[in-house]
């Protein structure tokens, strides 16, 4: 079944119905060719709850569904997990988004670690920002999340550090860090309901700098074994380990 993300205000509980507006009228007329009568799924994005719909009639610029009923079963992972990922090279972050949406992240942080190859000044940063949460929205409809996880502003390490301060899990994957034991232990140690905050490095790793201001802010430096993954990689394979954990 086809999903489509709408806003709140497009949503009216009391005659019961949706109006979808923007790119999607022309996916839905033109591209996937719906007719009346035809079922899909709505989310406003915010609530976690599906709204499944079927379409009532076609406008010039919305298509207007008929509310049929309301999923509250939420798809979300039950604990907030931010993802803080360095800037990698080329567009490695768009798969980086991509992948961590369908994963269940709740929120990504872009950060301009020292080691980062690129460098971005505002006006490239906010264009950036505005194609990587263009993705994070298709990545979100594909895989049936009930929210669209918010992309922030590209921010210094120094700044996401304090930003996750107060959540309850603070992880750093780490080249120099040992003891697979002790990464499963905290991972197995994750219970619902925490916010989780995983610090991923660029291709150049970390500095050792980074590394002690983030362990003085409580971030606990661990392995992901005895290979080194690259960027792309590491995050995607704690988010795993962290879905897993939760998925229950």
């Amino acid at each position: 079944m086809y999903q489509f993300f709408v806003d709140p205000s497009q949503i009216n509980m009391f005659d019961k119905t949706v109006a979808i507006q923007g790119g999607d009228v022309n996916h839905i007329r033109n591209v996937l060719r719906m007719k009346p009568g035809e079922e899909l799924s709505v989310s406003n994005g915010r609530d976690g709850k599906e709204y499944r719909c079927a379409i009532d009639s076609f406008e010039e610029d919305r298509v207007v569904c008929r509310l049929r009923f309301v999923k509250e079963d939420n798809v979300e992972l039950p604990s907030k997990v931010y993802l803080f990922q360095a800037l990698p090279k080329a567009d490695k972050m768009e798969t980086v988004v991509q992948k961590a949406v369908e994963l269940g992240v709740f929120r990504i942080i872009p950060v301009a670690a020292k080691r980062c190859v690129v460098k971005l000044d505002e006006k490239k940063a906010a264009s950036k920002v505005a194609r990587w949460q263009a993705i994070a929205q298709t990545a979100a409809k594909q895989s049936k999340r009930g929210i669209i996880p918010e992309v922030a502003e590209v921010m210094p390490f120094a700044r996401a550090v304090k930003l996750a301060a107060d959540m309850e899990v603070k992880l750093i994957p780490y080249e120099l860090a040992e003891d697979m034991g002790r990464t499963r232990e905290l991972i197995e140690g994750i219970v619902a309901g925490q916010e989780i905050a995983l610090f991923i490095g660029p291709e150049g790793g970390f500095e050792e700098e980074e590394i002690r201001l983030a362990k003085e802010s409580g971030v606990m430096p661990v392995t992901l074994g005895k290979r080194i993954l690259r960027t792309e990689t590491a995050g995607m394979t704690v988010l795993s380990w962290i879905m897993y954990r939760l998925e229950i």
